[in-house]
């Protein structure tokens, strides 16, 4: 009988991309999701941008490094990424073996999607003496034409590793590749992909916002453009902005960075101020629209019937395991 559940679930999945079964409204959701932990043996992993629900209910809440890690090392029969495609074939490429499940297989990315294995393999030819240095946030197929891969808070230490005539190219993302030129001296040539949400900080805004309060410090990821870290007085990856503003003396923070983690932010600092970053747009948000894909009600539906599932071919899998492999390597060498 669940068979037969499971083979109709995933009909439903190929045509929506979730499941879009009607729930009881009276479920308790975060009473039924940590029953479903303990019956499936199962680990729900959420990155810092999804919903506060969400993040509340996850065993494990952490940066693109953080989740890498935490999948790596779990002993859990089946892993449930609340966050965007690229994460959740991470967890898979180091978990053959277990099932990888997310809640809706259209939480895309942006920076993923900006950066196409056909073409980036071209462009790879055209720079044969490089090594390829690639940003986390990008598809299984990127990740099997590169050497290494790193997250914003490693990119430095894993650039730096490399002998400063080494030549590299720095994928997907022009920001964050700038930004890492910038701080290390490089001249890394950079693949022109970008984030939608770092992006579309304006400047005039941010300007003006630190007028009407004169206190408040600018923290920013590296994936922002360079006029905004130029005036930010702290960059850093979303781990690392969480802990500034923990062990920092302001009292007041502009966050220019998806605003998700501002529920972290706030719960580690109840006292203190948070203002997000302000939009070039009438919308007064910066919400990354893939990662708001999810919802308490898709992570219920999909630790249910277990679907829809991660999968690869093996070659691929392979491929794009050794330069995961390298940047945890690395990682823990140096202590992350």
């Amino acid at each position: 009988m669940f068979a037969e559940k499971i083979k109709a679930a995933r009909k439903e999945v190929d045509a929506k991309g979730f499941l879009d079964i009607e729930l009881d409204p009276t479920l308790d959701l975060f009473a039924a999701i940590e029953k479903l932990k303990k019956e499936k043996n199962a680990v729900l992993l959420a990155h810092y941008y999804q919903e506060p629900d969400i993040q509340d209910v996850a065993d494990y809440i952490g940066d693109s490094l953080g989740l890498a890690q935490q999948a790596e090392k779990t002993k859990a029969d089946m892993i449930v990424f609340a966050g965007v495609h690229f994460m959740a074939e991470t967890a898979k490429i180091l978990n053959p073996t277990k099932k990888v499940v997310i809640p809706d297989l259209k939480a895309g990315c942006s920076l993923s999607d900006s950066c196409p294995p056909p073409l980036f393999k071209k462009f790879k030819e055209q720079h044969p003496d490089h090594v390829v240095v690639s940003y986390i946030n990008c598809s299984a197929g990127i990740k099997a034409l590169s050497d290494v891969i790193v997250t914003s808070s490693n990119a430095k230490i894993i650039v730096e590793s490399f002998p400063k005539d080494q030549k590299i190219i720095f994928a997907p993302d022009k920001n964050l590749g700038a930004y890492i030129n910038k701080v290390t001296g490089r001249n890394m040539v950079l693949w022109n992909g970008a984030c939608m949400v770092h992006e579309i900080f304006s400047l005039e805004k941010i300007t003006k916002l630190k007028v009407r309060h004169p206190d408040a410090k600018l923290i920013a990821h590296p994936e922002c453009e360079e006029p905004i870290l130029r005036i930010a007085d702290y960059i850093g990856s979303t781990t690392g902005l969480l802990k500034y503003t923990q062990t920092d003396s302001a009292q007041e923070y502009i966050v220019a960075t998806e605003t998700g983690i501002l529920h972290q932010m706030m719960k580690a600092n109840p006292h203190k101020t948070f203002i997000p970053a302000p939009p070039n747009n009438s919308c007064a948000c910066n919400d990354c629209p893939h990662m708001k894909r999810n919802t308490l009600e898709k992570i219920y539906l999909c630790m249910e019937y277990e679907t829809p599932e991660i999968n690869m071919e093996e070659e691929l899998r392979l491929a794009a395991l050794k330069p995961i492999k390298r940047m945890l390597d690395i990682s823990g060498k140096a202590g992350m």
